[in-house]
């Protein structure tokens, strides 16, 4: 019987581990080796773990708005950065660096950095250490 559940254990271990690390696949939802670059206003801010989001709307080159979905680190970098959920303003407009998403009609965005032209707030990515 103890050899069975040990099996047991160690079976569920690595299958709820595999999970854990799935939601880090960032290949899977965005272009790494491509780069894009909006400027719109912040209509949401979701500042959480494991990422934050932000809500942005950005005038498109033929004129329309679109809505774009920006993840961001989670509270723990952000806050490691001095980065808190007051940093930002809705209203805000924000230049944002990052990597498109896989299906361009999702209109999401990894962030790479971000700017607030207003006051010259910026924030990137600190070298060596990866989004997550």
């Amino acid at each position: 019987m103890k050899p069975l559940f040990v099996a047991l254990v160690i079976s569920w271990a690595c299958l709820v581990g595999g999970q854990v690390d799935a939601h880090h696949s960032f290949a899977a939802t965005y272009l790494e080796d491509k780069a894009v670059t909006i400027e719109g206003e912040l209509v949401q801010l979701q500042y959480r773990n494991p990422h934050s989001f932000m809500q942005v709307t950005v005038m498109e080159a033929n004129g329309s708005m679109s809505r774009y979905a920006i993840e961001w680190s989670g509270v723990a970098q952000l806050g490691a950065d001095g980065v808190t959920k007051d940093t930002l303003k809705l209203g805000d407009r924000l230049v944002i660096d990052g990597h498109p998403a896989q299906n361009p009609s999702d209109r999401r965005v990894q962030l790479v950095s971000l700017r607030r032209p207003s006051d010259g707030f910026g924030w990137t990515v600190p070298p060596g250490r990866a989004m997550n």
